[in-house]
């Protein structure tokens, strides 16, 4: 595989990038935050909303942080809390109504294979669009 790069590399192998498997991982916590499988260190579960047209929806998102304060912002923006409300309310609802474990992490497969698997990587150009990379800050 040498002189093959990155992406071409996890195509081959079948494999999501890092960045990918970091924010599946998100969405299945959030999933289990949610249905109570998981403790809840967030206080996440009380602002899922299941009322809506577009499924279970987290209706509160964290508090926006000045620009001014970049430090700490890049720390919120990265958090498990932002990254988890940014993502989710991002899925559909087919994806985030599922009522089992097995067929969330399935429907989600068949939802980030329809994207492009192209996470920025220094040195190397953006390929295509992202759901998931794009506009990431809450």
């Amino acid at each position: 595989m040498e002189g093959v790069d990155y992406w071409e590399r996890l195509r081959r192998l079948n494999l999501m990038s890092l960045q990918r498997r970091r924010q599946r991982y998100a969405l299945i916590h959030a999933w289990k935050i949610y249905h109570g499988l998981v403790p809840d260190s967030t206080g996440m579960r009380q602002d899922f909303d299941s009322e809506g047209r577009l499924g279970v929806q987290l209706k509160n998102p964290p508090k926006y942080i000045s620009k001014a304060d970049t430090k700490r912002a890049n720390h919120l923006f990265a958090s498990f809390g932002v990254q988890a409300y940014s993502l989710w309310n991002k899925l559909p609802a087919k994806v985030n109504s599922c009522s089992t474990l097995d067929s969330f992490k399935s429907a989600l497969g068949v939802f980030l294979d329809s994207f492009h698997d192209c996470p920025p990587v220094r040195g190397y150009p953006v390929i295509g669009n992202d759901f998931v990379m794009a506009n990431q800050k809450v």
